[in-house]
């Protein structure tokens, strides 16, 4: 029931293609292969919460993100020197806190400090999670304040924290820019490579690769 309330209030779906998935194209995703592919055959790919929260389609048009393009290594994952291994990212929230099937289950993958926080056994947890407390779990306030102020984002942006949250930055409307969903992640791959490597105290530096 969680599934079907989730889609019932997001957009039209990302792609109008046949979801052509199958579990031996998404290997990552182990045992919950199957729950996926059912829910992007419902609605293949979507948004949610003013764009809050964003599921990846199976497959779209040339000028949208999907589900295999966006993992492909090369893309961002790589950028983060190992620490984003071993996943299927399956959706993303306004500031591109990445959800994720690992070791059979789902995860929060915090793209500043490259940890990953347990959230779901299964799909219909996910969902349910999310309506149940969906203003933070999405960034729905901050996402909705932002574009009252400076307009609609691009289906391929997020917001970024212009000062990292992982190093005080505030969670507010001023601290926040609309950036390329790539850009954001392959800058903070950086940003989470030196976190793992440096000890309490010690200096970041932080670059925003276009």
């Amino acid at each position: 029931m969680s599934i079907k309330k989730l889609i019932s209030i997001s957009s039209n779906p990302l792609s109008s293609e046949p979801v052509k998935l199958a579990p031996i194209d998404v290997p990552q995703a182990g045992t919950l292969a199957n729950e996926l592919i059912s829910l992007l055959s419902q609605k293949n790919g979507f948004y949610a919460f003013e764009g809050a929260l964003h599921i990846f389609p199976a497959s779209s048009p040339e000028d949208e993100m999907n589900l295999i393009s966006w993992n492909d290594q090369d893309l961002w994952i790589s950028h983060y020197k190992g620490l984003a291994e071993g996943c299927l990212f399956f959706a993303e929230d306004i500031f591109g806190g990445q959800f994720c099937i690992k070791d059979n289950k789902i995860f929060i993958f915090d793209p500043e400090t490259g940890d990953f926080e347990d959230f779901a056994d299964d799909f219909s947890g996910w969902a349910e999670e999310i309506l149940g407390d969906y203003n933070t779990i999405t960034g729905y306030p901050l996402a909705h304040q932002w574009q009252v102020k400076n307009g609609k984002l691009a289906d391929s942006q997020r917001l970024m924290p212009k000062i990292p949250f992982v190093c005080r930055g505030e969670f507010s409307v001023e601290n926040l820019t609309a950036i390329n969903a790539v850009s954001g992640m392959r800058s903070r791959g950086n940003l989470a490579h030196q976190i793992h490597n440096l000890p309490d105290g010690a200096q970041i530096k932080f670059n925003i690769i276009d």
